[in-house]
């Protein structure tokens, strides 16, 4: 990660081995950590740019220690509790929100992209849509509203993690737009729809209910594609109007004058009856 060696790094985690501290990045520990998995690695050079941080020092308290640690170039060993502790959660935090940042740009936006392809994020548990990969979004984009949330690009449909780990997760760090923006940077992945749907039957039979709101699905749904058929054909009516010469100009100014010409040789015949009135 980046251009530093080993030998700048600085020591701060433990790998669970008999050698104790173990020489690895801040980055590579925090995305092996359990319950991370939903998370790709920000390049450093996103997160030492100031701009991609404006507007984060509300947020985090730690702004400028939080993100050295991120980077590996603050000591953390050289702070003392509670401090020390603080700046651990902010650079969390803080990694989060650059994340949910990071994921929109076209580098963050390839690398989530394989672990879709991966199913990193898990599949959808819906059988008629046959296990297709979901993808994290968050119900807003501040953080401490609402966890993660995994949506489904085939039902449309919202999921909660299975894992609690995952489930914790803030959905801000992954924002709201994102799986709008995947799909339209790489709308190969959109699949197709489908119309199955499972109906209740007992011994054979539609539950009246269910087969009711059946039909009343199948009827929303025909007057829905009749509105876009619709809308599809106007547009193409506007489409045609526009392509279509200004000849039709002159028409319309040749009526607008046979019609003045009609009403001044009426106005014209007018004064001939009125003398004939008065004389009886």
């Amino acid at each position: 990660m980046g251009d530093k060696s080993i030998d700048q790094k600085v020591d701060y985690y433990t790998d669970g081995s008999e050698s104790g501290l173990s020489e690895e990045y801040w980055v590579d520990w925090f995305l092996r950590a359990k319950g991370n998995e939903y998370f790709c690695e920000v390049d450093e050079d996103f997160i030492t740019d100031r701009f991609n941080l404006t507007g984060l020092s509300t947020e985090v308290s730690h702004l400028q220690y939080a993100a050295e640690l991120i980077t590996d170039a603050l000591d953390l060993d050289s702070f003392q509790d509670p401090v020390r502790q603080e700046i651990d959660a902010d650079a969390k935090h803080l990694y989060g929100l650059i994340h949910a940042r990071y994921i929109l740009t076209p580098r963050g936006l390839t690398k989530m992209m394989e672990k879709y392809k991966l199913a990193h994020f898990g599949k959808c548990p819906r059988v008629n849509c046959y296990f297709n990969p979901l993808l994290p979004v968050g119900l807003y984009d501040v953080a401490g509203q609402s966890s993660v949330k995994l949506y489904c690009t085939k039902c449309e449909d919202l999921y909660i993690p299975k894992s609690t780990r995952h489930a914790n997760i803030d959905g801000a760090y992954f924002g709201t737009s994102f799986p709008a923006m995947i799909l339209q940077a790489f709308p190969q992945l959109l699949p197709t729809k489908t119309n199955e749907r499972h109906v209740p039957t007992i011994f054979g039979f539609k539950m009246h209910e269910h087969a009711k709101w059946a039909r009343w699905q199948d009827k929303q749904r025909q007057e829905m594609n009749k509105r876009i058929q619709q809308y599809n054909k106007e547009q193409q009516n506007i489409q045609q109007l526009k392509a279509q010469p200004s000849n039709s100009t002159p028409s319309v100014q040749s009526q607008q004058s046979q019609t003045k010409s009609q009403s001044q040789q009426s106005q014209s015949r007018s004064p001939s009856a009125q003398p004939q009135v008065e004389a009886a």
